[in-house]
């Protein structure tokens, strides 16, 4: 059976999963695009229903499936041009535990492009564990596509503040801020937590206050500041060997 309208009622609800508070309430996102999707197959995720588009031809992984005309499947997809294939993903939930190893808080970095491009940066650095506090939603499609699968192999921790910090109470914290000692200089402990702030506001004085060291990026003097993703990437392989 091929569904065509989009005024179906599980057309309806896949094209809401694009908002945060519908995925919030069913427990899903949306993986869009037949690489995203094989990855998420071999990374064990909970996967509810596979969405094909009609033309679609390439594996389904013998699990449920739910077929679109192209214009439904298109207008459940949030990616410009769809490539046939998405699948409905249980969002995986782990409580705020202390990390086992080096990890990462983000501190109000509001930009999915961002969170999503750290996510993926983490994931190639080894930072398998990430504290989310007042950020963008990490199941956004904007914020998955920028993983590039990243989110399905790292452990995702949002909470508050408090209950962040609680978390991590003897973990040292290290604060990116330009006002810090030079980190290709830095002596990073086994264990710790490298902070990173919001876009435009840097780290909450929560979290600055916290922090047993601070770091920065040496530029030079023409340069007001580096986009915090970029920053992310540089101190996690600055830190990581040392």
């Amino acid at each position: 059976m091929i569904i065509i309208s989009k005024n179906n009622p599980l057309v309806k609800e896949l094209a809401l999963l694009k908002e945060k508070k519908h995925r919030k309430l069913c427990g899903t996102f949306l993986v869009e695009g037949e690489k995203m999707v094989r990855e998420c197959v071999a990374c064990g995720l909970n996967i509810r229903r596979l969405v094909l588009r009609e033309d679609y031809a390439g594996e389904t992984y013998s699990l449920p499936t739910v077929v679109l005309g192209e214009d439904a499947f298109r207008f459940v997809c949030d990616a410009v041009t769809p490539q046939g294939i998405a699948a409905e993903v249980e969002i995986p939930n782990f409580p705020l535990d202390e990390p086992k190893g080096r990890c990462l808080v983000l501190d109000g970095v509001s930009d999915p492009s961002n969170v999503g491009a750290i996510i993926r940066t983490a994931n190639a650095a080894n930072y398998r564990e990430l504290y989310l506090i007042d950020c963008a939603d990490p199941f956004s499609p904007k914020c998955v596509r920028s993983s590039m699968s990243g989110v399905f192999h790292v452990k995702l921790m949002q909470g508050s503040r408090g209950e962040v910090l609680h978390a991590l109470k003897g973990v040292p914290l290290i604060a990116a801020d330009m006002n810090g000692e030079d980190v290709f200089a830095f002596r990073a402990p086994a264990k710790f937590a490298i902070c990173l702030g919001n876009e435009g506001n840097g780290l909450s004085d929560a979290v600055r206050r916290s922090a047993t060291h601070t770091v920065c990026i040496p530029m030079e003097k023409t340069a007001e500041s580096l986009n915090v993703a970029v920053s992310a990437g540089i101190i996690m392989y600055a830190l990581r060997t040392k």
